[in-house]
């Protein structure tokens, strides 16, 4: 018996893959809202609409290695290595938000969609600038490492703070295409409902 491809998976993956190409073309025109990006939204919605666990976690987390590695290879010119420093911690994190999706829009609906956003942005600010601190970051306006004490983590998060308000606004303003659209898509082709 011949298996064919669900329309409603294919349809998530484009949406995921779409998302991989604006981030490069973002990151390669150097904007200057830095952090705007879709990967919370892609987390969420991926965690969200991909029915079989394993997809909600595997599709986003590839699509985020690839454009990873397209970025520094393409972008970067290589600069990097294979991939950055403390990757590591930026995909547990990631996994996190995916996480989120699947928990946390298990009902599809505005409030939700904007909660999700908010834990989100909330999650990538706090554990990634605290791995920084952690690491050893460099205070901005001193140029020094930062101090190992309250302090020292205060700034961290200070410095990290407009980076999480655009991963924020990023992570609402995709949702709301991604989320959107699909809903859109799904009132107007009822085979996309359909779950596998």
């Amino acid at each position: 018996m011949k298996q064919t491809l669900n329309p409603r998976f294919l349809t998530l993956l484009c949406f995921i893959l779409g998302l991989a190409i604006i981030r490069i073309l973002n990151v390669a025109q150097l904007s200057p809202v830095s952090n705007f990006t879709p990967i919370g939204a892609m987390g969420l919605f991926g965690g969200a609409y991909f029915t079989t666990r394993w997809k909600a976690f595997v599709f986003p987390m590839l699509t985020l290695l690839i454009s990873d590695l397209i970025i520094n290879a393409v972008i970067y010119g290589g600069h990097y290595g294979f991939i950055y420093d403390g990757w590591y911690l930026v995909y547990g994190i990631f996994a996190l938000i995916v996480f989120y999706g699947k928990v946390l829009l298990q009902k599809i609906n505005v409030k939700n969609i904007v909660l999700a956003s908010v834990i989100a942005a909330l999650s990538h600010w706090i554990l990634a600038d605290v791995s920084v601190w952690l690491s050893g970051g460099t205070d901005l306006r001193t140029q020094l490492p930062l101090t190992r004490d309250w302090a020292g983590l205060q700034q961290c998060l200070t410095q990290g703070f407009p980076f999480m308000r655009n991963f924020l606004a990023g992570t609402l303003a995709y949702s709301a295409l991604l989320f959107g659209g699909f809903e859109l898509l799904k009132a107007r082709f009822p085979q996309l409902s359909i779950a596998k």
